[in-house]
């Protein structure tokens, strides 16, 4: 079992960058796929990215591919996502899930995923 903690949210302006970090306690961490979802307000959670387990496989919500790198040390059981050229559209609040199924990709889908943090709220002012 894992559990997911994020920090590294806060206020940024347009343009600017922040990167999130999920923590994970667990002894078989490397062994998860994690993603990285948002949900703003009034609107439904949805995908943002992932990575496989080996970190050699990652996918991308087009919204944010171009600006947004998600990577992973299993060393310190630890995901990251780079955020840079942040938009106001890009606020919400960011909730990291592992995925406990042996994937070749990982999934875009929430309902695959095991194990969720609380999230941290990311605002992108214009």
């Amino acid at each position: 079992q894992v559990q997911p903690v994020e920090s590294g949210g806060g206020l940024v302006q347009a343009g600017g960058s922040l990167r999130l970090s999920c923590a994970a306690s667990g002894r078989t961490f490397s062994t998860y796929v994690m993603g990285w979802f948002r949900q703003a307000p009034g609107k439904e959670r949805v995908f943002v990215a992932a990575v496989t387990w080996r970190g050699g496989i990652t996918d991308y919500a087009d919204s944010v591919k171009g600006r947004f790198t998600i990577s992973r040390d299993n060393a310190k059981s630890t995901v990251y996502l780079q955020m840079d050229n942040l938009k106001p559209e890009d606020t919400a609040v960011y909730t990291c899930a592992a995925d406990n199924t042996q994937r070749l990709f990982p999934s875009t889908s929430q309902y695959d995923y095991d194990y969720w943090g609380q999230g941290t709220q990311v605002t992108v002012s214009s």
